[in-house]
């Protein structure tokens, strides 16, 4: 036994000697939880899997991470039929300890056999088919399920059980006998099983010495003790001796009246056989007709869904045009952007209009003249833009607020791509921050777009001294 909080391997005293963390009660509880294993596995062995599987949940409860409990009580889940509760029990055991471990070997077997997880998933649907089939007073539907159900997993105590409750509600006690008898074949001290069968024995067995039957149930049978010995016999043995005389009778009767109806068809073969053909002359017409309407129909629901089909596709179309978020009211914002411009409004009110209009499209995927009425309305107020940006950057930049002058001075690079001093002190502002990996990249970007500036030659100045500084 090791201790829960080290892990180390415990003494006979209450205490840790590794941690002296107290274990008496973990010990207690660690004991009593190997004992209900201990028991669960005596009764498994003798066939009593009800009480096994209290035994061995309980001792879950107070050892969750008994592994040989667990897969035992996988196994007596799966012994009574219940597959789908056995594979839990046997993944969870699986998720607790990955390695020699049997459980791997359990799931392996069904893994590998998809007939049998089909064969498992079909009972399961079966049997719920079954009990809401009982709920609904559909009680001969639901025998059909369970019959289908048994003779793919004969197993399943819970169909036996309710089969068994089908039987005694319609007094069909031998046959509910039979049902509980298997169950009882399975797990030998089912309570269930063994309650239901107490009451289907005593409609069965009257009390000694009682000759008048005790219950005349379906199967029409009279029994009765005499002595030692049971007498079965069935109830239509005396009505058949008080009335053979006159069954005699009737039987005669009934030759006479066959005989005549054989000569009267006798005597009329052809004018039977003629309605015959002429019966089955029309059918056929009818058939014939019925499946040229038949055609008619389906020819005409398929144009039908053609049409439909068609017109989603016209809808989309509409909508990609004239909807919301579409290309004609895309056109419409930069077209609100223009009209601001060519009527006086600021360089920053018409920036503002083509910002919406171009958050709203994705610019490559338009038209060519939308693409360059934008570049020309940006061109022309984007310098504009530029320098105010860059003035109040550059602000920023010498009041040592460098987030800002971030910010800031990549509006203004973004407005006007030839603002080499935006770029410059944007790379700056950076190395100010401590991100020199912005830093290196903004000087390289100046180095690469603005080689014969000077402001190339210092950045690559700077990205000298941040190399010597790494």
């Amino acid at each position: 036994m090791y201790c829960y909080h080290c892990g180390a391997l415990l003494s006979e005293y209450d205490y840790c000697t590794n941690c002296g963390a107290d274990v008496g009660t973990y010990k207690k509880i660690i004991a009593l939880s190997n004992r209900l294993y201990n028991d669960g596995l005596e009764k498994a062995k003798v066939r009593d899997l009800t009480g096994a599987g209290g035994s061995l949940r309980q001792c879950l409860k107070l050892n969750k991470d008994h592994i040989e409990a667990r897969n035992l009580l996988g196994l007596v889940y799966f012994e009574m039929g219940e597959t789908a509760a056995a594979l839990s029990e046997w993944v969870v055991s699986q998720s607790r300890r990955g390695e020699k471990n049997i459980a791997i070997e359990y799931i392996n077997l069904f893994q590998n056999n998809a007939g049998k997880v089909d064969v498992i998933n079909q009972s399961i649907r079966k049997y719920n088919q079954a009990y809401q089939y009982c709920l609904q007073d559909s009680v001969d539907l639901a025998e059909i399920q369970l019959k289908k159900l048994l003779s793919m997993n004969p197993k399943l105590i819970r169909a036996h059980l309710l089969l068994a409750l089908i039987f005694i509600r319609d007094e069909k006690w031998e046959r509910a006998e039979r049902e509980l008898h298997k169950i009882l074949e399975v797990d030998h001290n089912n309570t269930m099983a063994l309650r239901y069968l107490k009451e289907v024995e005593r409609v069965l067995e009257p009390e000694e010495g009682e000759k008048k039957p005790r219950h005349k149930g379906k199967d029409e049978v009279i029994r009765y003790q005499t002595g030692n010995e049971l007498i079965i016999q069935p109830t239509n043995t005396l009505e058949q001796k008080a009335g053979s005389g006159f069954s005699t009778v009737i039987n005669i009767l009934i030759g006479l009246i066959l005989g005549v109806a054989a000569t009267y068809f006798l005597i009329l073969p052809a004018k039977v056989s003629s309605v015959t053909e002429e019966y089955t002359a029309k059918m056929v017409e009818l058939g014939e007709t019925m499946d040229t309407k038949t055609s008619a129909i389906q020819e005409l629901e398929t144009q039908v869904n053609n049409l439909k089909t068609q017109n989603a596709g016209l809808e989309e179309i509409i909508d990609e045009y004239s909807g919301q978020g579409g290309i004609l009211s895309n056109i419409d914002l930069l077209l609100t952007a223009a009209d601001a411009y060519l009527n006086g409004a600021t360089a920053d009110e018409t920036a503002d209009a083509l910002t919406t209009a171009s958050s709203a499209v994705e610019l490559e995927a338009m038209s060519e003249p939308f693409r360059s009425l934008y570049k020309t309305l940006m061109g022309k107020v984007g310098p504009e833009l530029s320098t105010n940006f860059y003035t109040e950057g550059y602000t920023a930049y010498r009041n040592e607020d460098y987030e800002s002058a971030v910010r800031l001075l990549t509006q203004a690079f973004e407005y006007d791509a030839t603002n080499v001093d935006a770029l410059f002190n944007l790379g700056n502002a950076y190395r100010k921050l401590g991100d020199n990996d912005s830093a290196k990249e903004i000087y390289e970007q100046v180095i690469s777009q603005f080689p014969n500036d000077e402001r190339a030659t210092r950045s690559r100045q700077f990205l000298d001294e941040m190399a010597a500084e790494d």
